[in-house]
C-alpha cells in the first residue's frame, strides 16, 4: 500500500478524510463530517475517567474510526498507510500544537513546520502533522497547504500573483517566485453572519440559497458593492436598515445588498494592488459573489478563474507535496 496515501483536512467545523495514488493523484475515495476540531476537542474535555484521557489517544481513535469507514467504502485494507494532517489538527484546540512557519514561505512544500508522530500497537499509520503560517500580523492554518497544491501546477514566475480565497475568514495570499510574501485575513463572512443574526440589521433581511437567486437579487448584490465605495462602512452598514424602512428594498434582496456591501469592501483592498495578477479560487458557495464583485470592480482583466473541481483538490496535492519532502527529509536523517 505505499502508493497510497491518507490526506486529512480537519477543520474547526469540518473533517475530510481521502485516500489518494500519489503516483497519478487520483483519489480512491472520502469521508466527509461536520465533526471538526471544535467538537473533537469538546468532546476530549468532557470525557470522564472511563473514557481516554490522553488527548492524542483521544484524537486518534477519532481518525481510527473515519479510516476504518473510508476502508469500509473503497474495500481498502490501509494497514501501515501513512497520514498527512492538516488544518486546526495543529492548534491549540487540535491533536497538538505545533508553533507556526514563518514568512517567507516557500511553495514546494519545503518550509512546512511538521511534527512526526510514529505507528502505535493500536494506530497503525504515520502522522505528519502539518502546521499554518505566521506572519507578523496574521496567522492561518490550512490555506498554506492548498497554496502549495495549487502552484504546484502553475507557472508564476516574475509578476506578483494574489491567491483569493472566499470564506468565513477570506485570504488573500501575495506570491512571488514560488514563494508566499504576506497575507490578510478579512473577516467577511463572519461579519456577514454576526450583521445578520445578532445586530439591528437581522430584522431588515433574509438569508438566502443561491440556486434562489433572482435578478433583482443580483442587481441589489451590485447595488451593495457600489455602496461599498461611498464611505466609511461603518455608516454604510446603517442603510441596510434604511433600504428596508423606506421600502427600497425587500428582505432577499437586501440580504443581497449586505453580502455585496461586505465582499465589495474586500475586494476593493485589491484595486490597489495594480501590479498584481489575481487569482480567484472557486470551490464554495461565495465563488460566484466573488466573481461578481470582481467584474463590477473592473478587475476581471487581470483576473484569473480557478474551476472548483481543482480548488478542492488543491490540499490534497499539497499533502503530497509535504508528504515528499518530508520522506526527503528523514531519508536524509537517516543516512
Amino acid at each position: 500500500m505505499k502508493k497510497y496515501l491518507l490526506s486529512c483536512d480537519w477543520g474547526t467545523s469540518s473533517f475530510r478524510l481521502r485516500v489518494v495514488n500519489v503516483t497519478d493523484h487520483n483519489v480512491v475515495g472520502e469521508v466527509t463530517s461536520p465533526n471538526g476540531i471544535g467538537v473533537a476537542y469538546n468532546a476530549w474535555k468532557e470525557a470522564d475517567e472511563a473514557e481516554v484521557k490522553d488527548r492524542m489517544t483521544f484524537f486518534r481513535k477519532i481518525l481510527s474510526r473515519q479510516i476504518a469507514a473510508l476502508a469500509a467504502q473503497t474495500g481498502l485494507d490501509f494497514e501501515g498507510v501513512p497520514v498527512v494532517l492538516s488544518g486546526m489538527a495543529s492548534s491549540s484546540i487540535g491533536m497538538q500544537q505545533i508553533p507556526y512557519a514563518n514568512l517567507p514561505f516557500s511553495l514546494d512544500g519545503s518550509h512546512v513546520v511538521s511534527m512526526y508522530f510514529s505507528e502505535e500497537e493500536d494506530f497503525s499509520h504515520e502522522i505528519i502533522l502539518v502546521s499554518g503560517v505566521k506572519s507578523d500580523h496574521d496567522v492561518m492554518r490550512g490555506e498554506e497547504t492548498q497554496l502549495i497544491g495549487l502552484t504546484a501546477s502553475m507557472e508564476l514566475s516574475g509578476k506578483e500573483a494574489i491567491f483569493i480565497f472566499p470564506g468565513t475568514h477570506s485570504k488573500h495570499m501575495f506570491v512571488r517566485d514560488g514563494l508566499l510574501l504576506d497575507f490578510k485575513t478579512f473577516m467577511t463572512g463572519e461579519v456577514f453572519n454576526l450583521m445578520a443574526s445578532h445586530s439591528i440589521l437581522k430584522d431588515s433581511i433574509e438569508h438566502y440559497q443561491q440556486p434562489e437567486l433572482s435578478r433583482e437579487a443580483w442587481k441589489a448584490f451590485r447595488a451593495g458593492i457600489r455602496e461599498s465605495g461611498s464611505g466609511n462602512i461603518l455608516n454604510a452598514l446603517f442603510t441596510v436598515r434604511t433600504n428596508q424602512l423606506f421600502d427600497l428594498l425587500d428582505k432577499r434582496q437586501n440580504g443581497m445588498f449586505l453580502s455585496g456591501l461586505l465582499i465589495g469592501h474586500e475586494i476593493r483592498d485589491l484595486t490597489r494592488e495594480t501590479d498584481a495578477r489575481l487569482i480567484l479560487c472557486g470551490g464554495n458557495n461565495l465563488y460566484q459573489p466573488y466573481k461578481v464583485a470582481i467584474e463590477a470592480l473592473n478587475l476581471s482583466g487581470r483576473t484569473t478563474i480557478i474551476p472548483s473541481e481543482i480548488v478542492d483538490r488543491a490540499a490534497t496535492i499539497g499533502h503530497i507535496r509535504i508528504f515528499e519532502n518530508q520522506q526527503l527529509t528523514l531519508n536524509k536523517t537517516n543516512l
